[in-house]
């Protein structure tokens, strides 16, 4: 994986590069960034470039015998350690080294832009949570220890370091503060507040900003997507290259979106029978999550539409016929009085459901919030 291949971070990108050129790599690194950012990818790109053979001037050549085998993730200098928990093929003791094909497989076919919750998809362990065990840290240990088998460097990616358990954790201190002569320690998380103070004092921050829209359209127009869709999906995604890509492979699913959305609204609008409102909760429950994440993102974008009405911007609304003529006549409820918490209401609700939240009392706790919400928008509608 190579920088150009990276999207956007190029002001970061840089940064590394002026650091290595300056002889001022630091041996143990904290990637941060939300997820989407490419934190995983900068920190593969990063690894590759400095054990390249041919560098140029601002990337690794991609051609060379190191280069090569990274295309693969499978370079022996280059080590993954990540998240794991037991599943069909490993019944107890999960650690990485069990999971490196599939993590390969799972690498290759995302580009490096992956989701802790799809790694835990892929692998099939059902709503068990992966963390990063005593056994890896042992792993570690031993890994750095030995010498280089070709590149001028041995480097440590462990990823979402914030799923690290305390034994663990601790077990890696010394080795985190002064790690053995030309190794490098790429710790990768997302919730600095999660992360143990031990670790975060014995690494250099690397934060990484949010991807802009315009990196995100940029990147969209390269698989051929026309330019007004892939700017409407760089504003929903929210700096999120993952969720750019779930929205573009959604779009077939918006039909079902806006007529269960619009089923769920009218539920809540002026509830007579809860026990319909119920039976919804139960149907939508059974539904996977990633198009429970996909229906949910659809209620932001509703939202959205509703405040780009109220403001006298409906003409930029890309939606037609029922549905934009329901946006239209619903954006007069979602106004200054419950727009900012029901955005809230649902991007909690999104975030719990990456969390494997229990779908059927999310759902019964989202309908009573958006009866109430509703209500107060219909009081302020009226006024």
């Amino acid at each position: 994986m190579q920088f150009k291949s990276i999207i956007g971070q190029k002001v970061l990108i840089d940064k590394l590069i002026s650091g290595y050129k300056e002889n001022r790599v630091a041996h143990t690194q904290l990637f941060l960034g939300d997820e989407g950012a490419g934190t995983l990818a900068v920190a593969i790109a990063y690894s590759q470039f400095l054990m390249c053979n041919n560098k140029i001037d601002d990337d690794s050549c991609g051609v060379c015998a190191s280069c090569v085998k990274f295309e693969k993730f499978a370079h022996p200098d280059l080590h993954f350690y990540f998240p794991t928990t037991t599943n069909q093929s490993v019944k107890k003791d999960p650690k990485s080294s069990f999971f490196l094909t599939d993590w390969r497989s799972y690498l290759s076919e995302h580009k490096g832009y992956i989701t802790l919750n799809g790694w835990y998809e892929y692998l099939g362990v059902g709503n068990k949570q992966g963390i990063i065990r005593k056994d890896d840290a042992n792993e570690i240990i031993s890994k750095v220890s030995l010498k280089s088998y070709e590149g001028n460097y041995k480097v440590v990616i462990l990823w979402m370091v914030d799923k690290m358990n305390e034994s663990a954790s601790n077990k890696l201190l010394k080795t985190l503060e002064e790690p053995p002569s030309n190794t490098l320690l790429i710790l990768i998380g997302e919730k600095y507040e999660q992360l143990l103070p031990t670790i975060r004092s014995r690494a250099q921050l690397v934060k990484f900003n949010r991807l802009t829209d315009d990196d995100i359209s940029n990147e969209l127009k390269k698989t051929g997507i026309d330019k007004d869709l892939a700017d409407d999906i760089s504003v929903l995604s929210n700096g999120n290259w993952n969720h750019a890509l779930e929205i573009k492979e959604n779009a077939g699913n918006n039909q079902f979106n806006f007529i269960t959305f619009r089923k769920w609204l009218r539920l809540c609008f002026q509830p007579k029978d809860y026990s319909e409102l119920i039976k919804f909760n139960q149907e939508m429950a059974k539904v996977g999550r990633e198009k429970q994440k996909s229906f949910l993102n659809y209620g932001l974008e509703v939202i959205h539409n509703s405040i780009l009405q109220n403001n006298s911007n409906g003409n930029i609304i890309k939606k037609s016929g029922e549905e934009l003529d329901f946006t239209q006549k619903f954006a007069q409820f979602i106004n200054k009085a419950n727009q900012k918490e029901m955005y809230l209401a649902f991007n909690q609700a999104i975030y719990h459901i990456e969390r494997n939240a229990h779908a059927g009392i999310l759902y019964s706790d989202m309908s009573f919030k958006l009866i109430d919400l509703v209500a107060i928008g219909r009081s302020y509608a009226s006024r």
